[in-house]
Protein backbone atom coordinates (compact mmCIF):
# COMPACT_ATOMS: atom_id res chain seq x y z
CA UNK A 1 0.00 0.00 0.00
CA UNK A 2 1.44 3.04 -0.69
CA UNK A 3 -0.53 5.03 1.93
CA UNK A 4 -1.69 7.71 -0.29
CA UNK A 5 -5.65 6.50 -1.11
CA UNK A 6 -7.64 5.10 -3.98
CA UNK A 7 -9.52 7.15 -6.20
CA UNK A 8 -9.45 9.11 -9.28
CA UNK A 9 -8.37 11.90 -10.25
CA UNK A 10 -4.84 13.53 -10.23
CA UNK A 11 -2.46 12.97 -7.33
CA UNK A 12 -1.91 15.24 -4.95
CA UNK A 13 1.90 14.73 -4.58
CA UNK A 14 2.62 17.47 -7.17
CA UNK A 15 6.51 18.37 -7.85
CA UNK A 16 8.46 20.60 -10.53
CA UNK A 17 11.29 21.00 -12.20
CA UNK A 18 12.75 20.26 -15.40
CA UNK A 19 14.29 17.03 -14.85
CA UNK A 20 11.80 15.07 -13.76
CA UNK A 21 10.71 14.36 -17.29
CA UNK A 22 9.30 16.22 -20.03
CA UNK A 23 5.61 14.93 -19.82
CA UNK A 24 5.02 17.26 -16.68
CA UNK A 25 2.76 20.22 -17.90
CA UNK A 26 3.64 23.89 -17.71
CA UNK A 27 1.04 25.37 -15.79
CA UNK A 28 2.58 25.13 -12.54
CA UNK A 29 0.10 22.49 -11.07
CA UNK A 30 2.67 19.58 -10.32
CA UNK A 31 5.27 22.07 -8.69
CA UNK A 32 3.46 22.13 -5.37
CA UNK A 33 1.02 20.03 -2.65
CA UNK A 34 -2.81 20.60 -2.93
CA UNK A 35 -3.92 21.13 0.33
CA UNK A 36 -7.42 20.34 -1.23
CA UNK A 37 -6.52 16.92 -2.36
CA UNK A 38 -4.47 16.13 0.73
CA UNK A 39 -8.20 16.48 2.81
CA UNK A 40 -9.98 14.91 0.13
CA UNK A 41 -7.88 11.92 0.83
CA UNK A 42 -7.83 12.20 4.47
CA UNK A 43 -11.66 12.12 4.35
CA UNK A 44 -12.19 8.96 2.40
CA UNK A 45 -9.33 7.15 4.73
CA UNK A 46 -11.69 8.30 7.79
CA UNK A 47 -14.74 6.52 5.46
CA UNK A 48 -12.65 3.75 4.82
CA UNK A 49 -11.04 3.10 8.92
CA UNK A 50 -14.88 3.28 9.80
CA UNK A 51 -16.38 0.85 7.09
CA UNK A 52 -13.76 -1.55 7.56
CA UNK A 53 -13.16 -1.44 11.32
CA UNK A 54 -16.40 0.33 12.90
CA UNK A 55 -15.55 1.31 16.13
CA UNK A 56 -11.63 2.29 16.36
CA UNK A 57 -10.87 5.82 17.11
CA UNK A 58 -7.76 5.28 14.29
CA UNK A 59 -10.65 7.01 12.45
CA UNK A 60 -10.98 9.96 14.82
CA UNK A 61 -7.52 10.59 14.69
CA UNK A 62 -7.48 10.46 10.61
CA UNK A 63 -10.34 13.19 11.21
CA UNK A 64 -8.18 15.00 13.41
CA UNK A 65 -5.22 15.49 10.69
CA UNK A 66 -7.72 16.60 8.03
CA UNK A 67 -9.22 19.37 10.22
CA UNK A 68 -5.60 20.51 10.87
CA UNK A 69 -5.01 20.75 7.20
CA UNK A 70 -8.77 22.44 7.07
CA UNK A 71 -7.09 25.34 9.33
CA UNK A 72 -3.47 25.09 7.02
CA UNK A 73 -5.75 26.04 4.10
CA UNK A 74 -7.78 28.78 6.33
CA UNK A 75 -4.53 30.17 7.23
CA UNK A 76 -2.97 30.09 3.81
CA UNK A 77 -6.41 32.24 2.51
CA UNK A 78 -5.82 34.68 4.98
CA UNK A 79 -3.48 36.92 2.73
CA UNK A 80 -4.84 40.33 3.56
CA UNK A 81 -4.36 39.74 7.21
CA UNK A 82 -0.65 39.08 6.89
CA UNK A 83 -0.64 42.11 4.03
CA UNK A 84 -1.97 44.45 6.98
CA UNK A 85 0.43 43.72 9.14
CA UNK A 86 3.04 43.67 6.98
CA UNK A 87 1.99 47.12 5.58
CA UNK A 88 1.37 48.41 9.21
CA UNK A 89 4.63 47.43 10.06
CA UNK A 90 6.33 49.06 7.00
CA UNK A 91 4.52 52.25 7.87
CA UNK A 92 5.80 52.39 11.43
CA UNK A 93 9.38 51.69 10.38
CA UNK A 94 8.97 54.57 8.00
CA UNK A 95 7.87 56.96 10.40
CA UNK A 96 10.81 55.78 13.29
CA UNK A 97 13.21 56.71 10.02
CA UNK A 98 11.61 60.34 9.60
CA UNK A 99 11.67 61.05 13.26
CA UNK A 100 14.97 59.86 13.33
CA UNK A 101 16.24 62.43 10.75
CA UNK A 102 14.47 64.58 12.11
CA UNK A 103 16.29 64.19 15.20
CA UNK A 104 19.38 64.48 13.85
CA UNK A 105 18.85 67.69 11.79
CA UNK A 106 17.58 69.49 14.61
CA UNK A 107 20.61 68.14 16.89
CA UNK A 108 23.48 69.38 14.18
CA UNK A 109 21.08 72.56 13.51
CA UNK A 110 21.37 73.56 17.30
CA UNK A 111 25.02 72.91 17.03
CA UNK A 112 26.15 75.06 15.05
CA UNK A 113 24.67 77.36 16.67
CA UNK A 114 27.36 80.49 18.13
CA UNK A 115 26.41 79.89 21.44
CA UNK A 116 27.28 76.61 21.79
CA UNK A 117 30.47 75.23 23.89
CA UNK A 118 32.63 72.62 22.78
CA UNK A 119 31.10 70.19 25.98
CA UNK A 120 27.96 70.52 25.45
CA UNK A 121 28.48 68.75 22.36
CA UNK A 122 28.79 65.14 24.65
CA UNK A 123 24.94 65.23 25.98
CA UNK A 124 23.80 65.37 21.88
CA UNK A 125 26.09 62.84 20.81
CA UNK A 126 25.09 60.83 23.90
CA UNK A 127 21.61 61.37 23.21
CA UNK A 128 21.79 60.96 19.93
CA UNK A 129 23.42 57.50 19.82
CA UNK A 130 20.92 56.30 22.19
CA UNK A 131 17.78 57.54 20.11
CA UNK A 132 19.56 55.20 16.95
CA UNK A 133 20.16 51.94 19.00
CA UNK A 134 15.97 51.84 20.71
CA UNK A 135 14.78 53.59 16.99
CA UNK A 136 17.14 50.48 15.35
CA UNK A 137 15.72 47.96 18.05
CA UNK A 138 11.89 48.80 17.58
CA UNK A 139 12.46 48.69 13.65
CA UNK A 140 14.34 45.33 14.05
CA UNK A 141 11.02 44.61 15.90
CA UNK A 142 8.36 46.05 13.19
CA UNK A 143 10.45 44.24 10.48
CA UNK A 144 10.62 40.79 11.79
CA UNK A 145 6.74 41.19 13.42
CA UNK A 146 4.71 40.03 10.48
CA UNK A 147 7.30 36.61 10.10
CA UNK A 148 6.97 36.23 13.80
CA UNK A 149 3.36 36.39 13.56
CA UNK A 150 2.83 33.68 11.02
CA UNK A 151 5.59 31.29 12.39
CA UNK A 152 4.08 31.29 15.73
CA UNK A 153 0.71 30.08 13.92
CA UNK A 154 2.11 27.23 11.83
CA UNK A 155 4.41 25.82 14.80
CA UNK A 156 1.18 25.71 16.52
CA UNK A 157 -0.33 23.68 13.77
CA UNK A 158 2.93 21.98 13.82
CA UNK A 159 2.86 20.16 17.08
CA UNK A 160 -0.53 19.38 17.14
CA UNK A 161 0.59 17.44 13.72
CA UNK A 162 3.31 16.05 16.10
CA UNK A 163 0.94 15.02 18.75
CA UNK A 164 -1.48 12.73 16.28
CA UNK A 165 1.60 11.48 15.23
CA UNK A 166 2.85 9.91 18.54
CA UNK A 167 -1.36 8.84 19.00
CA UNK A 168 -0.96 6.74 15.65
CA UNK A 169 1.82 5.36 17.02
CA UNK A 170 0.16 3.91 20.44
CA UNK A 171 -2.51 2.61 18.87
CA UNK A 172 -0.80 0.77 16.60
CA UNK A 173 1.46 -0.59 19.50
CA UNK A 174 -1.30 -1.55 21.89
CA UNK A 175 -2.68 -3.67 19.39
CA UNK A 176 -1.21 -7.83 19.09
CA UNK A 177 -2.87 -11.13 17.60
CA UNK A 178 -4.32 -13.56 20.15
CA UNK A 179 -2.80 -15.71 22.15
CA UNK A 180 -3.53 -18.31 24.32
CA UNK A 181 -3.12 -16.41 27.67
CA UNK A 182 -6.34 -15.61 28.51
CA UNK A 183 -7.74 -12.25 27.57
CA UNK A 184 -9.20 -9.31 30.12
CA UNK A 185 -12.28 -7.85 29.35
CA UNK A 186 -10.75 -4.24 29.10
CA UNK A 187 -7.89 -6.01 27.09
CA UNK A 188 -10.12 -7.52 24.28
CA UNK A 189 -10.32 -4.64 22.07
CA UNK A 190 -6.19 -4.50 21.82
CA UNK A 191 -6.39 -8.29 20.27
CA UNK A 192 -7.24 -9.04 16.65
CA UNK A 193 -6.55 -11.85 14.04
CA UNK A 194 -3.76 -11.46 11.75
CA UNK A 195 -5.25 -10.40 8.91
CA UNK A 196 -7.32 -7.58 10.70
CA UNK A 197 -4.09 -6.82 12.56
CA UNK A 198 -2.37 -5.95 9.49
CA UNK A 199 -5.16 -4.23 8.04
CA UNK A 200 -5.05 -1.90 10.94
CA UNK A 201 -1.27 -1.64 11.07
CA UNK A 202 -1.07 -0.67 7.38
CA UNK A 203 -4.18 2.18 8.45
CA UNK A 204 -1.85 3.44 10.52
CA UNK A 205 0.79 3.65 7.94
CA UNK A 206 -1.39 5.86 5.97
CA UNK A 207 -2.22 8.23 8.70
CA UNK A 208 1.24 8.71 9.17
CA UNK A 209 1.79 9.36 5.67
CA UNK A 210 -0.68 11.95 5.54
CA UNK A 211 0.46 13.56 8.78
CA UNK A 212 3.66 14.26 7.10
CA UNK A 213 2.14 15.71 3.77
CA UNK A 214 -0.38 17.89 6.21
CA UNK A 215 3.29 18.76 8.27
CA UNK A 216 4.26 19.87 4.17
CA UNK A 217 1.76 21.86 3.46
CA UNK A 218 2.79 24.04 6.38
CA UNK A 219 6.17 24.87 4.81
CA UNK A 220 4.78 25.46 1.43
CA UNK A 221 5.29 29.28 1.47
CA UNK A 222 7.26 30.25 4.03
CA UNK A 223 10.75 30.38 3.67
CA UNK A 224 11.21 30.29 7.93
CA UNK A 225 14.10 28.17 9.03
CA UNK A 226 12.61 27.21 12.30
CA UNK A 227 9.34 26.05 10.90
CA UNK A 228 11.34 24.19 7.97
CA UNK A 229 13.24 22.66 10.23
CA UNK A 230 10.18 21.43 12.37
CA UNK A 231 8.70 19.80 8.88
CA UNK A 232 11.63 17.80 8.46
CA UNK A 233 11.11 17.08 12.22
CA UNK A 234 7.83 15.84 11.46
CA UNK A 235 8.51 14.05 8.74
CA UNK A 236 11.68 11.59 9.48
CA UNK A 237 9.82 11.10 13.07
CA UNK A 238 6.64 9.64 10.55
CA UNK A 239 8.78 7.81 8.14
CA UNK A 240 10.54 6.17 11.39
CA UNK A 241 7.14 5.01 12.81
CA UNK A 242 5.79 4.12 8.90
CA UNK A 243 8.92 1.82 8.95
CA UNK A 244 8.51 0.39 12.30
CA UNK A 245 4.84 -0.21 11.63
CA UNK A 246 5.98 -2.05 8.36
CA UNK A 247 8.59 -3.91 10.14
CA UNK A 248 5.98 -5.45 12.69
CA UNK A 249 3.54 -6.41 9.57
CA UNK A 250 5.97 -8.46 7.96
CA UNK A 251 6.99 -10.27 10.99
CA UNK A 252 3.35 -10.57 11.77
CA UNK A 253 3.36 -12.16 7.98
CA UNK A 254 5.71 -14.76 8.62
CA UNK A 255 3.89 -16.40 11.82
CA UNK A 256 1.87 -19.53 10.74
CA UNK A 257 -1.45 -19.10 10.86
CA UNK A 258 -1.69 -21.79 13.62
CA UNK A 259 0.79 -20.31 15.88
CA UNK A 260 -0.93 -16.64 15.55
CA UNK A 261 -4.05 -18.71 16.93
Amino acid sequence: MTGLGPGPGPSFLWFGGSDLGADIPKSGRFDRLDAVHVEATLERLHERISTAMPGRHLADVADEVRQVVVRIQAGTRQARRRVVVRVTSRAAIACLVALIVAGVASAVHAGTGDDVRGFEWFGVVESGVNDVVFAGLAIWFLQSLPERVERRRLLGLLYRLRSLAHVTDMHQASKHTGSKEPVSAEDSHRVMDTDSLVRYLEFCSEVLSLTAKAAALCGEDTTDAVVLDTVSEIETLTASMSRKIWQKISLIRMVPPQAAA
